[in-house]
C-alpha cells in the first residue's frame, strides 16, 4: 500500500544519487525497513518475532556454510567429522552448539509468530498471499530441520530417518519406490547421508528467497495491528526506523542473552541424549522421537492406530499407518485454507470473546500433543492424543466456521489512533461490522455501535 505521507528517500552526494540512479538497493532498503515505510504505532511485541525470525534464519545460514567445510558426509566417519569439529576446530564447538539451539530457538519464534497471526487473523484480506507464503516458508523449515537433525549420524538421527521416510512407504502403489528413491535404498545409509546433506545446505537459501518474496507481499497492504482496523490517516502511524527498529533491537538483545546462556551453559538441553551415541542398525533406541519441534505433529502421526474400514466387511479402505501420515501433513495444509474458514469481520481476537476462549483451548491442545510426541507409544499417552488430534481438526474445520457466523464481536475503535490515545474524534454510525478495502471509508473488521 502507498502511503502518501510516507517520508521519501532523498540521496543526499553525488555518489549517492548515482547509486540510486543506477542501482537503487539504498532506496529500496529506506523504503521497507527504514523511515520511508509507515507501520501502525499501535504493534505490541508479539510483532517484534519477525525480525527474529530473519535474524535467527541468518543465524542458520552462516553457521551452516562453516560447519560444511568441516563435515563429512558419509556414513563411516559423519559421526567422527561432527566430533572433529567439537574438539579440534578452532571455536567448532561453539559453532556448531549455536547451529543446534539456533535451529530451536528459529522454531520457537516461528511458533510465536504463527500463534500471533492465529490469534489476530493476520490471515484475513488482504494479507492472505502474506499468511499463504508464511506456511510455504514453515513446510520448507521442517524438511530443511528434518535432515538436519539427520548428519550427525547419531542414534536419534539414524532411527529417527528410519521411521519419517518409512512413512512415505504407507502411500498406496507409489509409496515404496518413493521410499528407496528418497533414500537411496531400503535404509538409511551413505547415498541417504549425501542427498540430505545437499538438501539441507540448499533449502535455506531457498527459505531466504520466499522469505523476500513474504515480505514484498507484506509491503503491499502494510502491516497489521492489534485493534486488526487498517491505517486512515498519517497520525495512525509512525515510521518504522528509528521507532521500530529501536524497539525491535532491544528485543533482539533479550533473546541474544537467553539464546547464549544455552549455548554456553546449557547446549544440550534441548537435544536428545542418543544422539551422542554413533548410529547404529542393529541397536534400537527404547523411545524413538525427533526434535521438539516436531513433537505436536509426530503426536498426530501416532494417533491413528487402527486401519479405516468398510463396516462389517473387514475391508481396509486406509491402512492406519498411512491415515497418520495423512493427518500430519493435513495438519499443517489445513492453514492454507484459514483465510476462507473464519468468515468474521472482525479480525483481531482481543475483540471476539468466544473465539478467545477456543485459541486457547488450540493453544493447550498443542502443548498435550508435544508433551504425547516425546512420550512413548503407550497408555494413556495414545488416548490423549487422540482426543487431542481430534479436537485440533475439529478447531479449523468445524469450530472456527461456526464461531464465526454466531459470534457477537466487542466494539472496535474508529481508528488505530483513537485505539492508542482515546476517543478523539466521531466515528461514523454503523451497526453491524463490516470488512474494509482500500479506498473504504470504514476501518478493516470494526464493529461501531450505534449512536
Amino acid at each position: 500500500m502507498s502511503f502518501a505521507w510516507a517520508k521519501q528517500y532523498e540521496p543526499k552526494s553525488d555518489f549517492t544519487k548515482w547509486i540510486d540512479e543506477k542501482l537503487p538497493l539504498p532506496r529500496m532498503v529506506y523504503n521497507a525497513v527504514g523511515a520511508g515505510y509507515p507501520v501502525p504505532r499501535n504493534l505490541n511485541y508479539m510483532w517484534n518475532f519477525g525480525v527474529l525470525a530473519g535474524f535467527f534464519l541468518m543465524v542458520q545460514i552462516v553457521t551452516g556454510v562453516v560447519l560444511a567445510m568441516h563435515y563429512a558426509a558419509d556414513t563411516s566417519v559423519a559421526f567422527g567429522s561432527v566430533e572433529h569439529i567439537m574438539r579440534n576446530v578452532n571455536y567448532g564447538w561453539m559453532l556448531r552448539y549455536a547451529h543446534a539451539n539456533g535451529a530451536s530457538f528459529f522454531f520457537i519464534v516461528i511458533y510465536a509468530h504463527i500463534f500471533r497471526g492465529l490469534f489476530y487473523s493476520s490471515y484475513k484480506a488482504p494479507r492472505e498471499m502474506i499468511w499463504l507464503l508464511g506456511v510455504v516458508i514453515f513446510l520448507l523449515m521442517m524438511a530443511t530441520a528434518f535432515m538436519g537433525y539427520v548428519l550427525p549420524w547419531g542414534q536419534m538421527s539414524f532411527w529417527g530417518a528410519k521411521v519419517i521416510t518409512g512413512l512415505f512407504g504407507a502411500i498406496p502403489v507409489i509409496g515404496e519406490p518413493l521410499q528407496v528413491w528418497l533414500v537411496g535404498g531400503y535404509a538409511p545409509n551413505a547415498a541417504t547421508l549425501n542427498r540430505f546433506f545437499s538438501l539441507h545446505f540448499l533449502l535455506p537459501f531457498v527459505i531466504a528467497g520466499v522469505v523476500i518474496l513474504h515480505i514484498w507481499a507484506l509491503h503491499i497492504p502494510g502491516s497489521s495491528n492489534p485493534t486488526g482496523v487498517e491505517v486512515k490517516k498519517e497520525s495512525d502511524t509512525v515510521p518504522f526506523h528509528p521507532y521500530y527498529t529501536a524497539k525491535d533491537g532491544w528485543f533482539l538483545g533479550l533473546v541474544l542473552i537467553i539464546f547464549s546462556a544455552f549455548v554456553f551453559f546449557a547446549p544440550n538441553v534441548l537435544g536428545h541424549p542418543d544422539n551422542y551415541i554413533e548410529a547404529n542398525p542393529l541397536s534400537t533406541p527404547a523411545n524413538i522421537v525427533p526434535e521438539w519441534y516436531f513433537l505436536p505433529f509426530y503426536a498426530i502421526l501416532r494417533a491413528f492406530t487402527g486401519d479405516l474400514t468398510i463396516p462389517f466387511t473387514g475391508i481396509v479402505l486406509i491402512e492406519a499407518k498411512f491415515l497418520g501420515v495423512i493427518a500430519m501433513f493435513g495438519s499443517i495444509l489445513v492453514w492454507f485454507f484459514l483465510p476462507w474458514l473464519d468468515k468474521s469481520p472482525v479480525r483481531s481476537g482481543s475483540y471476539r470473546p468466544l473465539f478467545q476462549k477456543f485459541f486457547w483451548v488450540l493453544v493447550l491442545t498443542m502443548i498435550v500433543l508435544t508433551i504425547c510426541g516425546g512420550a512413548p507409544a503407550e497408555q494413556p499417552y495414545v488416548l490423549i492424543s487422540q482426543i487431542a488430534t481430534a479436537y485440533y481438526f475439529l478447531h479449523f474445520l468445524v469450530i472456527l466456521p461456526i464461531i464465526s457466523q454466531i459470534e457477537v464481536p466487542k466494539p472496535l475503535p474508529f481508528s488505530i489512533t483513537e485505539a492508542v490515545l482515546g476517543k478523539t474524534e466521531e466515528a461514523p454510525k454503523a451497526t453491524t461490522p463490516a470488512t474494509d478495502k482500500p479506498g473504504d471509508d470504514l476501518p478493516g473488521g470494526s464493529l461501531q455501535p450505534a449512536e
